[in-house]
């Protein structure tokens, strides 16, 4: 299966998740493209929308490939092989660290702005992505939700490695892959639109989201309300000038 876009790979994984539609189900979505395709499977299945923010370990010189991930403020996973075989110094993963725990920091105020984070304890845990390779960023990110104690787990992406779908069935309660195509190449390359996700568009989804949800809560209260969205801005990130 080739998807046409996130938003194409999000309804077509909201299909496979609708027996999660619930109000105890949150979507985190991992950004910024795993917001887009998280924005449809919550918007299916009416469920709230938020971020949760992994960083990647890259390797000195290529920063891409991944030696391993951070998330949360204690979260860390280290491919102790890889950084052996690349004599990768003990200074440059610590540098590495700082550095990425400062970029999660400011994502989350970039993305969420004052917001408080939800509480997961007891909850069902949509966490969300566009697609998976090595799986570092996915398992921190899965690591951290377990802190919060969710009831549930569940890990839902539209395309992954077979070999890392294994390992990643360990870390989670559920796993929905969409598919899971050998030789796997890259995520891009089972989209036919694959351009990068901007900052803009995932504050712009999480505004949608609030507004949407807002525009439901107060809908049951107000006759004729059709746009609160005005009242709810002050709870929004500011947006890029």
């Amino acid at each position: 299966m080739i998807f046409e876009d996130r938003r194409d790979a999000g309804r077509k994984l909201a299909e496979k998740l609708s027996n999660y539609s619930s109000p105890e189900t949150i979507v985190l979505a991992i950004p910024r493209g795993g917001v887009v395709v998280g924005a449809e499977v919550a918007g299916a299945l009416q469920v709230p929308l938020d971020v949760i923010v992994p960083r990647k370990i890259g390797a000195p010189g290529e920063r891409e490939f991944a030696i391993g991930a951070i998330a949360g403020e204690d979260v860390r996973l280290l491919d102790e092989q890889t950084i052996t075989m690349l004599r990768v110094s003990e200074k440059y993963i610590e540098h590495e660290i700082r550095e990425q725990r400062a970029e999660i920091v400011r994502r989350r105020k970039l993305y969420r702005g004052d917001r408080p984070v939800p509480s997961l304890e007891g909850k069902t845990v949509l966490l969300i992505d566009d697609g998976i390779a090595t799986g570092y960023t996915t398992i921190a990110a899965a690591r951290e939700i377990r802190k919060a104690n969710p009831a549930k787990l569940v890990l839902a992406v539209p395309v992954a490695p077979r070999d890392t779908v294994a390992r990643l069935k360990l870390e989670v309660d559920d796993l929905v892959v969409l598919e899971t195509p050998e030789p796997f190449s890259a995520v891009g390359y089972w989209y036919l639109s694959f351009e990068q996700t901007t900052d803009e568009e995932v504050i712009e989804l999480l505004k949608q989201e609030i507004r949407e949800r807002a525009r439901s809560t107060f809908g049951k209260f107000q006759d004729g309300a059709t746009d609160v969205s005005e009242n709810h801005d002050d709870y929004l990130p500011d947006a890029f000038s």
